[in-house]
């Protein structure tokens, strides 16, 4: 079964798979500083999108010709991963 070349992450928002740096739970993650100051940095650089008007559960960081961009999912970083794995995008 062929991979899905694009990963939709909630709200009529999809994210290229191939530029895709990774996929991060909220909750183990952002108890670290540096992620929060990530994250603080992209809103600041409005480098983020909110996918969500829910608790969001992931975040994924994406890198396209050196512009990297941060998005907000309501879906948990399994559920995710379970779509990619699945063949489960669009």
């Amino acid at each position: 079964m062929k991979h899905p070349v694009y990963l939709h992450i909630g709200n009529n928002y999809s994210v290229d798979l191939r530029d895709v740096v990774g996929i991060f739970d909220m909750d183990n993650t952002t108890v670290d500083k540096s992620t929060r100051r990530l994250l603080e940095q992209a809103e600041k650089n409005r480098t983020i999108t909110y996918a969500t008007y829910e608790l969001p559960k992931s975040f994924i960081i994406t890198e396209k010709n050196g512009r990297v961009r941060v998005w907000v999912s309501q879906l948990s970083a399994s559920t995710l991963k379970k779509r990619i794995a699945a063949g489960g995008g669009i």
